[in-house]
């Protein structure tokens, strides 16, 4: 055996000793000087006690930070961040030592006296609060113990691995034993190291084998980690790495968490998080480290990631706060074993806020005030002096009550936090088990019979005045029952053995995160039932409420190949999908195979399946849309005929042929109805009618508003040369011109000169004239398209070659030649009839017609300008809908334009159809007369003639 490094430790501390003698023995020249004072806070009961036992807890998280000023006095930091997790361990081992010291058959004859100090979860406070404790007074004296008191014991402590690291190598100098109760570093394991290092809480080494089972049980091959800048992150997720990457397990990324706060780092590590594909992260860390982390995590709403917690934050009320469900719900972890105390509860319920300067600073937290008077009278000032200007008397009551003063008498039960919280007593029991296992040591010192003594000779310890060493042997061979639990206790090496509980993360109705177990780890169980747990009973945190996949590349499935990916980890390959028309059957294919001509690959690409046959059919829910709408436009024509056909005999209907307008109508349900033929699986019946239809449809009724729209303009050309000609005349008496019984007459009157235009200078074309137009204009359009369907008539075919998943059933339309000339006469018709119309439409009545014709004819040119492109840039069954879709928009702004205003005369404002209103007139320019004297001068002159 290598004695160097011990021998080399040994001749350091004897050095040590003497150097401290030479400075104790010199001359009374030279002297001691206390080179720093520690500012240490805890609890101190070793009055009358026969042994004392130390302890250390993390009750605040950090030092105070403070400039880097080396000009002043350095002095010991204080603690801020307040851990109300570590203060209900406190008060655990002041409760348990208590129960000891009030049992008869445990140290019966000994009180147990406590030094607890708080380690600011920080090494340097914990290396002070050791010296201290060593010292036995509050002047730290590194090597001697002074005082008389009570002897030490044992430090129960002191919170983190690293805080343990560093007292357990001070305490090792002297053999002076320390019992941790959350220290779980596999590092601590080293009795070379650290000899007198003891602690309840397993080893890391089990829970990184836990961890690594966890992952290997769900077949996660692609995970992330984040550790701790400690040695506890550093060394358990070294374990967890050497345990998974064995078993062919790929790290997506490893990052550390810093020991002091650093926006940047923490941004970073979110940004690896959010940019793994790793939907797996395993996190070694403790709740002070990693709540940073999760604090940015939830701000950025980082969801849809399964987190494996180890024991030191897996219950933490710092991580489980609230609306934290979104990013740890379904959280896996491993616990420590959990157990009920009797009378703790109690005891936390009943401390009294003034017997300890901890103790109310821990009641100032929770209840947001303070128990000093006077800081709560200089808040009250501070206060008052806001309010004056505003309101005296507030201010005087401020003055009078301080404000945010305790009373003292706040009520605990009602405190809901993490310190009221014994459901969860993992840690918390771990303490108790540590306080009471230096009990039973010491019990077994207390015991121990002159001349059967472990030591030389058979002697025994005195427990009044034993060594360190002399406890640590009782100390390393203890074995007892944990009260309450009957749960084993015994060290093998200073370890315990691995039990966890497997905890996961789900969230309640109201919101909250419930800890439920659903499976159990034991270290000492054969190595393939080491692991139970129910899959069933666990909640993920996913879209899908199943079992998350996380692997670097999954298995190449049919309908993929594999390609492999050059610098990359072994389990990291793409899964190349087969191109259109290529399929692969079988798993891990490393090439794709081509489908024949009439086949195609399926969704899948692992089977080559007959193209789809693709057309609008009626029962789909475009189709029925259509089919609809179309019913609709052709029942609202029907309508508005049969509206026409009961006010016949009304001026409104009679003026410009009503013969006409029930044509116009007729053409509209023709157009209305053709769009249905459009729908189903083409025929050859229905690609005739559809085609033929559209365009006879829209030739008689683009022929039929261009007869309306001729005689219009007619009038309306009559009336300019009207006024023309009154223009040019002398100053004469009223002329007047009389139509026999008729209503059209259009009279202009220029200054005293009036001038009539009868109907033979106005309507040159009679209603028999714009029926022979229209009848002609749709009859030519006859003629073509039935030479369309005798020399070159429209048939379904398959088309192939527009998509390649699908054959497209369409209607070919025989000619291309043919199509355009038939929808080009269309197209000619509607700009004689816009020309028409537009000329028209200065012709002023009082219900103007023409102006109707020329937004209904602008409205059909808008709607087929749109839908060329529209046409052209989409495929399949959505053409035919895009064709359907202009029919029966032109059809609706030409029925809406041109006889929606006289529905609303004939049917809301029926006095309005009279034949004066009917009468075209113009608009007074120059001193013209108005309509109505117009109007009324062409009477008088009838009534002269007469």
């Amino acid at each position: 055996m290598d004695f160097t490094g011990f021998n080399l430790k040994y001749r350091l501390l004897y050095g040590l000793c003497g150097l401290l003698h030479f400075y104790a023995s010199s001359s009374a020249e030279s002297s001691c000087k206390l080179k720093a004072k520690f500012n240490l806070s805890g609890y101190k009961n070793v009055e009358k006690k026969k042994v004392v036992v130390g302890g250390m807890f993390p009750v605040h998280q950090r030092i105070v930070s403070v400039d880097d000023n080396t000009s002043s006095v350095p002095v010991s930091l204080g603690c801020e961040g307040f851990n109300f997790r570590a203060f209900r361990w406190t008060q655990t081992m002041l409760f348990t030592i208590n129960e000891i010291n009030s049992r008869s058959d445990l140290l019966p004859d000994t009180d147990l006296g406590y030094v607890i100090y708080d380690s600011c979860f920080t090494i340097s406070k914990a290396v002070e609060g050791t010296l201290t404790f060593l010292t036995g007074q509050d002047e730290a004296v590194p090597n001697y113990r002074c005082g008389t008191g009570a002897p030490l014991a044992a430090l129960v402590g002191a919170g983190g691995s690293d805080l343990s690291i560093a007292t357990a190598r001070i305490l090792g100098l002297y053999y002076f034993p320390q019992v941790s109760y959350s220290s779980s570093c596999s590092v601590l394991e080293s009795k070379f190291q650290f000899p007198t290092f003891l602690r309840t809480i397993p080893n890391d080494v089990y829970q990184s084998d836990a961890m690594a089972r966890l992952v290997l049980h769900f077949g996660w091959t692609w995970v992330g980690t984040i550790a701790a800048d400690d040695d506890y992150g550093k060394y358990g997720i070294k374990a967890f790495k050497e345990h998974v990457e064995e078993a062919g397990v790929c790290i997506s990324f490893s990052e550390t968490l810093p020991k002091v706060s650093s926006p940047g780092d923490i941004t970073r590590i979110v940004e690896t998080v959010v940019k793994s594909t790793a939907k797996i992260i395993v996190v070694f860390s403790s709740d002070v480290d990693l709540s940073p982390l999760i604090q940015e995590l939830l701000r950025l709403n980082v969801t849809n990631r399964t987190w494996i917690a180890s024991e030191a934050w897996v219950t933490s009320a710092l991580i489980n706060q609230p609306k934290v469900s979104s990013v740890l719900g379904g959280t896996l972890g491993f616990g420590l074993k959990r157990a009920d105390i009797p009378g703790l509860q109690q005891h936390l319920m009943s401390i009294d806020p003034y017997s300890n300067p901890l103790t109310e600073e821990f009641w100032e937290t929770a209840f947001s005030c303070t128990l000093d008077y006077g800081r709560a009278l200089r808040l009250a000032k501070e206060s008052a002096a806001g309010l004056q200007g505003k309101n005296t008397m507030r201010a005087r009551a401020a003055r009078g009550a301080p404000a945010g003063l305790c009373s003292g008498e706040e009520s605990l039960e009602k405190l809901n936090n993490t310190y009221s919280d014994v459901s969860q007593l993992r840690l918390t029991y771990s303490v108790y088990k540590a306080v009471y296992t230096v009990a039973h040591a010491l019990h077994n010192m207390e015991v121990c019979l002159p001349g059967q003594g472990p030591f030389s000779n058979n002697t025994c310890a005195d427990i009044t005045k034993f060594e360190p060493w002399q406890l640590m042997y009782y100390l390393k061979n203890v074995r007892f029952n944990v009260p309450h639990t009957n749960e084993p206790l015994f060290f093998l090496d200073g370890d315990v053995d691995g039990y966890y509980d497997i905890i996961n993360w789900q969230v309640r109705s109201d919101g909250e995160i419930a800890y439920v177990t659903v499976g159990r780890f034991n270290s000492t169980a054969p190595p393939e039932a080491r692991m139970t747990i129910d899959n069933d009973s666990i909640a993920w945190n996913n879209d899908d409420l199943q079992t998350p996949r996380s692997v670097c590349s999954e298995s190449c499935e049919p309908g993929t190949r594999k390609g492999i990916r050059q610098g990359e980890p072994v389990c990291c390959f793409d899964c190349i999908p087969c191109a259109d028309g290529e399929i692969s059957n079988t798993t891990d294919a490393r090439e794709c195979i081509q489908c024949s001509e009439d086949y195609w690959s399926n969704s899948a690409r692992d089977a080559c399946v007959h193209k789809i046959i693709e057309f609008l059919d009626f029962g789909e829910p475009l189709g029925i849309t259509l089919i609809v709408i179309s019913a609709f436009g052709a029942l609202t024509t029907l309508a508005v005929g049969v509206v026409f056909l009961v006010h016949l005999g009304t001026p409104l209907v009679k003026a410009n042929d009503p013969l006409l307008s029930f044509s116009l109508l007729f053409s509209l349900v023709v157009t209305f109805l053709s769009s249905i033929v459009f729908l189903g699986e083409p025929q050859p019946w229905s690609c005739m009618t559809s085609q033929v239809a559209l365009a006879l449809g829209f030739a008689l009724c683009l022929s039929s508003i261009m007869g309306k729209a001729a005689i219009l303009m007619l009038r309306a050309r009559a009336l300019k040369a009207a006024r023309s000609k009154a223009k040019a005349g002398t100053k004469a008496s009223a002329q007047c011109a009389t139509i026999d019984a008729s209503p059209d007459v259009v009279a202009t009157n220029v200054s005293n000169n009036n001038v009539a235009v009868t109907s033979a200078d106005v309507d040159v074309l009679r209603p028999i004239h714009q029926r022979i137009l229209a009848v002609a204009a749709t009859l030519i359009q006859t003629v073509a398209c039935t030479l369309w369907l005798i020399i070159f008539p429209p048939h379904p075919v398959k088309n192939m070659a527009a998509q390649n998943i699908n054959i497209i059933l369409e209607c070919d339309q025989g000619s291309v030649v043919f199509i355009c000339c038939v929808f080009a006469y269309d197209l000619l018709l509607a700009l004689l009839a816009f020309v028409f119309a537009f000329v028209a439409r200065k012709l002023e009545d009082h219900f103007s017609e023409a102006k109707g014709m020329t937004f209904g004819m602008l409205v059909f040119f808008i709607v087929w300008i749109s839908f060329v492109p529209a046409y052209l840039s989409t495929r399949g069954k959505f053409m035919v809908a895009v064709q359907i879709f202009a029919i029966l928009a032109s059809s609706f702004g030409l029925l809406a334009c041109i006889f929606l205003p006289k529905c609303y005369v004939l049917l809301i404002k029926p006095e309005h159809n009279t034949e004066a209103m009917m009468r075209p007139h113009s608009k007074p320019r120059d001193g013209t007369g108005t309509s109505t004297s117009l109007a009324t001068a062409a009477t008088e002159v009838q009534t002269i003639d007469d």
